[in-house]
């Protein structure tokens, strides 16, 4: 372990000093007359002793507080050599089970970006902030938008600032830090209005397809929340839907909700009966209530024999299916989880309180809830300008003609004619008119 002591040496540098008669100075007279500098030394956990020098004993001093501190973190020692591949192979192996494999992928995928650029081998060490801007900088080159290139750094910043806590780098040294991001302008939230979600509806074709649109419309589930849905999370009796952890017995797989939370959330009576419809007619003994009979099929067979992973999808093509759906209705382009931002801003309009709102949402921030969900729409900005009309309503009686801009002006007279010193006076009025 590092020693608990950091000490500050003065060392001399060159010969001893002659005195006048030639013989070596004395001790005691070094200080003044022999060139020297400060040293700080300290142990590291190997063993080894490591020391830096400096010109004057305040920085010395200085530096020996700052490392005293870390070494009684046990943080003394330089961190050793790591490169970017044996890094993220670390990071896979230290990562399962805290974070998610979509997470994980995004990581291997940001690594192996910033890997191509700078080599697999290139210790963690040398990369500084000049190295991050140079990887924004291609990165734009290369086409993508800014909030991409934006999403790359960030996450680039998590993974360096895992390689402190993992001892890979000195504290204060991820080179993310005081890279500035990419400019970008906001988009406003698309929202899907209950008109719009009618014709949608009114083209889902099946009965499965209307349930899982009507279900995540009026519940505001994400995307993969519904797909793992099954009949033990659907409490008939209460109109409650669970969204909760699933562990893996017969044919229902593992599967864990984002923020790893539960939540319950309320069934409008539509939805209700439209699962209730659906569960009358699913295939038996399948588990999930999204699950036609095809797909019922070739899932139980593959369970059966052992072939299937776990990280495929239970139910795929959601999302292709639903902008199919769109196209038809006409009603433009949406993402499913458009239909989550949709009830979310619903249940804020209809006077849900903002904590309950987030609640219901399953947000881990309440500015998550605000910023992405509750966006103003055509209504929201007709009440506004109907509320501005009330106030300025009185102005109507307000003459806004400015008499100097018009022509019934009164005409203007010229008292005297300017005169400069060399004689030259301005024209007359009428001179000029």
């Amino acid at each position: 372990m590092a020693t608990t002591k950091v000490g500050i040496y003065r060392s001399y540098r060159g010969p001893v000093t002659l005195d006048d008669t030639g013989q070596p100075l004395p001790e005691s007279e070094w200080p003044r007359k022999r060139l020297s500098s400060w040293v700080v030394r300290w142990f590291g956990e190997d063993g080894n002793r490591y020391s830096k020098s400096f010109e004057n004993r305040k920085e010395a001093e200085k530096f020996a507080e700052t490392k005293q501190s870390e070494v009684r973190q046990g943080n003394g020692d330089p961190p050793r050599r790591c490169s970017l591949r044996e890094f993220f192979t670390e990071h896979r192996q230290l990562s399962k089970g805290s974070v998610s494999r979509g997470t994980l992928l995004m990581h291997a995928g940001v690594m192996k970006q910033l890997a191509a650029q700078i080599g697999c081998e290139r210790d963690l060490r040398s990369i500084a902030p000049r190295t991050i801007e140079s990887f924004r900088a291609r990165r734009t080159e290369a086409g993508l938008s800014a909030w991409t290139v934006n999403k790359e750094v960030k996450q680039l910043k998590t993974l360096f600032n895992l390689a402190i806590r993992r001892g890979h780098l000195r504290a204060g040294k991820n080179p993310c830090v005081g890279v500035t991001l990419l400019r970008t302008a906001e988009k406003r939230p698309a929202y899907m209005s209950p008109e719009q979600f009618e014709q949608v509806y009114a083209n889902a074709g099946s009965l499965l397809a209307r349930a899982e649109l009507v279900l995540i419309y009026t519940t505001g589930l994400r995307r993969q929340e519904a797909p793992n849905l099954t009949w033990d999370d659907i409490d008939f009796d209460r109109a409650v839907v669970h969204v909760a952890r699933h562990d893996r017995a017969g044919y229902v797989q593992a599967w864990t909700p984002k923020d790893h939370e539960r939540r319950e959330l309320p069934l409008p009576k539509q939805a209700t009966e439209l699962i209730r419809q659906v569960k009358a007619v699913a295939p038996p003994g399948c588990p999930y209530v999204f699950m036609d009979a095809g797909r019922w099929a070739y899932y139980r067979d593959q369970v059966d024999r052992n072939l299937w992973k776990d990280h495929r999808h239970v139910i795929n093509n959601s999302l292709r299916k639903f902008k199919t759906v769109c196209k038809r209705a006409g009603v433009g382009k949406f993402t499913l989880h458009d239909l989550r931002r949709s009830c979310i801003t619903n249940w804020a309009r209809q006077g849900l309180p903002i904590h309950v709102t987030q609640k219901l949402a399953g947000h881990a921030d309440i500015n998550t809830t605000q910023t992405f969900c509750l966006s103003v729409q055509d209504d929201d900005l007709n009440v506004a300008r109907r509320a501005q009309q009330r106030i300025v309503k009185g102005l109507s009686d307000v003459v806004t003609t400015d008499q100097k801009l018009t022509n019934s002006t009164p005409n203007r007279c010229f008292p005297r004619r300017k005169e400069f010193e060399d004689g030259t006076q301005l024209p007359s009025e009428k001179a000029v008119a």
